[in-house]
C-alpha cells in the first residue's frame, strides 16, 4: 500500500515552496501521479480516490457542496 507515501508527499509538499509549485503544474489526476511517481512517490489511482473520498466523508456539508463544483 502507497497511502504512506501519499502522507509524505503532502508532507513534503507542506514544506517545500519548490514541490508545491511542480505539483501545482499539474492539470489532471493522471498527471499528478505521474509527476508523484517521477519523483519517487509510489501513488496509485485508488490512494488518491480513498484519500477524496475520506477528505470529503470528513469534510463539513458545506465544504462537500463547493467541492462538488469541482
Amino acid at each position: 500500500m502507497s497511502w504512506s507515501d501519499l502522507d509524505r508527499l503532502v508532507a513534503d509538499a507542506e514544506a517545500s515552496p519548490a514541490l508545491q509549485q511542480v505539483l501545482r503544474q499539474c492539470h489532471s489526476r493522471q498527471e499528478l501521479l505521474r509527476t508523484a511517481r517521477q519523483l519517487g512517490y509510489r501513488l496509485t489511482r485508488a490512494d488518491l480516490q480513498n484519500a477524496w473520498l475520506e477528505h470529503h466523508n470528513t469534510a463539513e456539508p458545506q465544504e462537500v457542496d463547493q467541492a462538488s463544483n469541482y
